[in-house]
């Protein structure tokens, strides 16, 4: 059987965006699943290449000032083209740090990865307001449930 790529972009500022992050790569790489590739990449550091590569893709960001991070949209804005044809399906996943509650950058990762024909997989997970560890908990959750489901073919 072949190994499958869970492709992980996520922008983590901050100490608390860094452990979400680190959350969800807790969970994808779960001991185990196995027959899943796992890689991480920041927005300015992923590219179509990646994302055409990928069996399932995690997106990360955090809303500022109502929608999704700068680096986040320029993903996207590198992404879209090159991948718009070749990606038609693309399981994904979202996770959204929100310090308000989260509604204009989901909808606007949503417009995006509905104009790519992705395939969300899951509801989006808004961790809204101030920061709780449960955070973290639900973001390793998301990470094992993209993991194990691409590895049971599922996804």
């Amino acid at each position: 059987m072949a190994t499958k790529k869970l492709l992980v972009v996520a922008h983590a500022p901050s100490p608390n965006t860094q452990r979400l992050r680190d959350a969800v790569l807790a969970g994808a790489r779960h001991p185990d699943i196995e027959g899943v590739d796992v890689a991480c990449l920041a927005p300015l550091d992923a590219g179509p290449e990646d994302v055409l590569k990928a069996n399932a893709i995690i997106l990360g960001t955090t809303e500022n000032l109502g929608y999704m991070s700068g680096a986040m949209k320029d993903f996207f804005d590198r992404s879209y083209y090159p991948c718009l044809e070749k990606t038609q399906g693309l399981p994904y996943a979202l996770f959204i740090r929100a310090g308000h509650d989260g509604t204009g950058t989901r909808r606007a990762i949503e417009s995006i990865t509905t104009g790519l024909r992705w395939r969300q997989i899951r509801e989006p997970l808004l961790c809204r307001g101030a920061y709780q560890e449960s955070f973290q908990t639900d973001c390793e959750e998301l990470g094992m449930l993209v993991a194990a489901g691409l590895e049971a073919g599922i996804f």
